[in-house]
């Protein structure tokens, strides 16, 4: 069986206001028989992390438009987005853009 694998997600831009004013995550995901993707990441993000106005964040299965995703520095709209899969030591940094009043 696979090693469950440690990631370290952050939230920026307002986004950790949705997490308890947490910015940095060290998270390790459970084993699972598929290779974690985004859309399932962000699935156990509302499960797990998410503290409050899932709305906020999320929009059906994805992140709400106004959210930077970026896997490593990249934006994952170069990686593939909902269907990359996450590798050992990814880092995903989620970048709020909405700034409400």
């Amino acid at each position: 069986s696979k090693l469950s694998v440690v990631h370290c997600f952050y939230f920026r831009g307002g986004a950790e206001l949705l997490f308890d004013g947490v910015k940095k995550h060290q998270v390790t995901l459970p084993c699972q028989p598929e290779p974690w993707d985004i859309r399932n990441l962000l699935k156990w993000i509302k499960q797990n992390l998410l503290k409050e106005r899932p709305e906020l964040f999320m929009q059906g299965e994805s992140v709400r438009p106004g959210i930077l995703v970026l896997i490593n520095e990249a934006d994952w709209e170069l990686m593939g987005e909902l269907d990359y899969k996450l590798q050992d030591q990814d880092n995903v940094v989620f970048i709020s853009t909405l700034h409400g009043g």
